[in-house]
Order: C-alpha cells, then structure tokens, then sequence
C-alpha cells in the first residue's frame, strides 16, 4: 500500500512538473516569444538548467517575461527533484518487487507524457490557460520589434489621430503610405481593433494607427502639419531610393 502511494505521488509531481512548464511556455508566447523559444526558456527556467543564449536573453526584456521565468525558476528550486527521490527511496525500502514499481512508474509516466504531448489535449488545455492567464495576469504582446525580428532602423509603433489632423478623414488608399515606405498594420478604434483594413477604410478623430516602417519616418508622419506636401515628395522620394538600394542588394 505504502509503494502504491509513493508511485501515485511520484507520477502527480511529475505531471504537475510538466503542468507548470506548460503554463509558463504559454505565458511568455503571450508576451510575444515564438512557441519553440517559448517552451526552451520555460524548461530551462524550471530545470534550472539556465542556458546563456540570445534566446535567454529575450525572456527577460519584458516585467511580464521576467516575472513568468522568476516564478518558474523558485517553482524549480522548490525541490521536486528532491521530492522525488525521497518518494523513489520510501517504495523501494518497502521490501515489495523493486523492478513492478519501476514498471509502473515508467508505465504511468509514458501516459502522462503521451497526454501531454497530444494535440487534442493541447486544444483542450491551451485555450483555458491562456483564458486564466488574461483574467489573472497582465500579460500582453509589448515587444514588436523583437516578435517581428526587425531592423533596427525600422520600429512598429501607434499614431494616435486627433481633430483636424492631416491623417484623419481619410481612407487607407487617399493616404497611400506604402509610397513613402509605411504600411498600416491595424487601427485601435474604441475598444476594437481593426487588423489589415482594407483599401476604403476612413480613419477617424481618436483612432490610433498601428504603423511599420523606418524609425524616422514614423516620428516624422506623427509630427506632419495638414497639407505640407513638400514633406510628402521628400518621404516619397527618399522611400524610392531606398527600393533601389534594396533592388541593387537582391540583384548582387
């Protein structure tokens, strides 16, 4: 009896262990990290095992991802592993079959690992801590530059429009950003977002405009007085010369 406890608690600690790599993994892809890097920096941090790459580097550039790796590295140092060899110690002194309780362990252990690792499970359990994670935490996508992998001359940044603005009342095509080398990624409109709008979408007082391109013509387009069309011409024309450098690069 006293070996059946000691291998029901040795597969929980392992499946909570595995529980807990998880919900950091899906906690630092909210703050934008890729799924595969997400997953590393989380086992790493649990395990202790403290990897020194540029991977690592990004878990920490954020509150929200130092906070996720903080947890799970006092979560590692706990002493699960200690626990675990305590639990092995207690079953195997019991005087039972040495070699069945080693069977069941890996038994149960293949299970887990199996349901950790099947899609339809994921599906299941993904949604709902991401769902707790948004209720419970302050987690969110910050860091543009590095989620997109950007130049460093080039940034994402938000414009916000006011009354009487030069970008407001106007639609996405009667602005033509792409000719001065901007795309609109999105517009935050009250509580909504609209993602890629489309070519007839107007811009509004009190939109903010979720804009790409090199990091001084973003400041510059937030700063632009209604009807200086000189600056137009020079960010057209600049943006020109930059598609022949870049062209004169793709044809070396």
């Amino acid at each position: 009896m006293v070996a059946t406890y000691s291998i029901l608690s040795l597969l929980i600690i392992f499946a909570l262990s595995l529980l807990i790599v998880r919900i950091g993994s899906i906690a630092l892809e909210m703050t934008g990290l890729s799924p595969d890097v997400a997953s590393f920096q989380a086992t790493s941090a649990f395990s202790g095992a403290g990897y020194t790459t540029e991977e690592a580097e990004q878990a920490v550039t954020t509150v929200g991802r130092r906070k996720t790796v903080k947890a799970l590295i006092r979560l590692g140092s706990i002493g699960l592993l200690g626990a675990i060899s305590s639990l092995i110690l207690s079953f195997t002194r019991t005087g039972g079959d040495d070699l069945l309780n080693l069977l069941y362990i890996l038994g149960g252990a293949g299970v887990i690992i199996l349901f950790a690792r099947s899609r339809w499970f994921n599906r299941l359990v993904t949604p709902l801590i991401e769902w707790t994670l948004s209720e419970t935490t302050e987690l969110e996508i910050s860091d543009y530059a590095q989620l997109l992998g950007l130049q460093r001359e080039y940034r994402v940044a938000e414009v916000e429009i006011s009354a009487g603005d030069w970008l407001a009342g106007e639609s996405i095509s009667e602005l033509d950003l792409p000719r001065e080398g901007v795309l609109i990624l999105g517009i935050r409109r009250d509580d909504s977002y609209i993602g890629a709008p489309q070519p007839d979408t107007e811009t509004k007082p009190d939109d903010t405009l979720v804009l790409y391109g090199e990091q001084d013509r973003l400041k510059e387009l937030s700063d632009r007085l209604s009807g200086d069309a000189e600056a137009r011409e020079d960010a057209v024309k600049d943006h020109e010369e930059t598609l022949e450098e870049q062209k004169q690069l793709i044809d070396q």
